[in-house]
């Protein structure tokens, strides 16, 4: 009985909690509506369109509170979804979360918010969903920026574990008890993790910790988890049928993704990509360094112009870089 108790007064915790985030955190952008569901995006700016992808457990205001945006919102048409599942985006059923589910429901969106072409930008899990649009819809893909990508297999016990939390029953309890007061709990920890080796910028206490952490959202973000590795093995058979430019961008200190078993493998596979590594930086590229990734939207942006004999031009498939 006692149990019972503790797990209703943590329910109870978890709701008020979830329900004042989304009082305090309203939609500030539209929707779309496709196959059914509705997705949730914020538009910015004039000019070639740049769709922007969010990870895993995140939502269309990180890249909001990062300087990215209010930079690159001077030249392009910036369109920042929440990623199906996330934010005020309805979730796809289980399966549904596969990167090349999401790529055609947001090629769906883009095409009714008359977008035919655009460049795209994904951080972490964002990133596998940005390379499956270029592979499913390539007419609809000018350029890629992959940064802080998960993009090969590699087994986790982390990712395992937390992955569970998609199970039905179990799974459910602990989403809507102690799974997010235990992860409100050590949130400090792990933003330090996220960013860590570059300190965790003033600008994110803005970030509201609360919206990733109501339940119907750590469910999306353990069913992705689950899929990371078949998803990852799925779609990096096909990396090398990419055609357009890639920049990719990856923190030196990456704690949560290998920047050379990720990012370096997949530039020495493609024929039309540049490498960054930058120095000091962890996994949140956007925040710590915003200016390199709006280089490499306007390196993409110039580069996706040009005829594809290109490709096989001088610095087409060039050495990594540094910064």
């Amino acid at each position: 009985m006692a149990g019972l108790a503790v797990a209703a007064a943590a329910a109870a915790v978890v709701n008020v909690r979830s329900r004042k985030a989304e009082r305090e955190n309203p939609p500030i952008g539209r929707f779309v509506e496709v196959c059914g569901g509705r997705l949730h995006y914020i538009e910015l700016g004039h000019g070639a369109p740049l769709v922007v992808l969010h990870g895993n457990s995140s939502l269309s205001i990180d890249f909001l509170l990062s300087g990215v945006v209010p930079i690159v919102a001077s030249r392009y048409r910036v369109i920042v979804f929440d990623r199906p599942g996330y934010g005020y985006s309805d979730p796809l059923p289980g399966d549904c979360c596969r990167p090349e589910a999401q790529a055609r429901l947001i090629h769906s969106a883009l095409r009714r918010m008359g977008v035919q072409e655009a460049i795209v930008l994904g951080h972490s899990w964002g990133a596998l969903v940005a390379i499956a649009l270029a592979l499913e819809s390539p007419q609809a893909v000018r350029g890629l920026i992959l940064e802080s990508g998960f993009l090969y297999p590699q087994p986790r016990i982390g990712m395992a574990v937390l992955s569970q939390a998609a199970r039905p029953v179990i799974g459910g309890l602990a989403r809507q008890t102690f799974l997010p007061l235990t992860a409100r709990a050590v949130w400090p920890l792990i933003m330090r993790l996220l960013f860590g080796p570059a300190p965790v910028p003033k600008h994110f206490r803005r970030f509201p910790p609360w919206m990733v952490l109501r339940p119907s959202q750590i469910r999306t973000s353990a069913i992705e988890l689950g899929l990371a590795g078949s998803a990852t093995r799925r779609l990096s058979r096909r990396y090398r049928e990419l055609r357009l430019p890639v920049a990719i961008l990856a923190g030196r200190g990456d704690r949560i993704v290998d920047p050379k078993k990720h990012s370096g493998r997949l530039h020495a596979e493609l024929r039309r990509s540049t490498f960054r590594v930058l120095d000091g930086v962890g996994h949140m590229v956007h925040h710590s360094n915003p200016k390199a990734v709006a280089d490499a939207v306007d390196e993409v942006n110039r580069l996706g112009r040009l005829p594809p004999q290109s490709a096989d031009e001088p610095g087409a498939g060039a050495g990594p870089l540094t910064g």
